[in-house]
């Protein structure tokens, strides 16, 4: 009895928690898939393991440091001053660094 009363604890538990790590918004989560197809083929087998991909990016990184390494790598692809003053912050390549190792473990991970 007692194992199926923590059993139902730990169950119930469960979608709470996973809640808490879900925070990308579905349109982000899209977005990404999309892009990541697009580099990957447009194959089923790509819509697999692109959605692998942004699931792994998502238990590592939280959505807001995301957003801010993704708004990062968009705008310091400008040329000139606006690109180089985020090329060249420590905070810039920090967030950058953070999205390229969870971009990475998801790499490894799913394809």
């Amino acid at each position: 009895m007692r194992k199926r009363l923590v059993l139902f604890f730990v169950l119930a538990a469960a979608p709470a928690m996973a809640a808490d790590l879900n925070d990308y918004p579905t349109a982000a989560r899209a977005d990404y898939v999309f892009g990541c197809m697009k580099a990957n083929g447009d194959t089923r087998q790509a819509l697999d393991q692109c959605s692998c991909s942004i699931d792994v990016v998502a238990t590592i990184l939280p959505y807001e440091k995301y957003v801010a390494a993704e708004t990062v790598a968009s705008i310091s692809q400008q040329a000139g001053q606006i690109g180089s003053m985020f090329r060249n912050t420590a905070v810039a390549r920090d967030a950058l660094d953070e999205l390229r190792r969870a971009q990475a473990e998801a790499q490894v991970r799913c394809f």
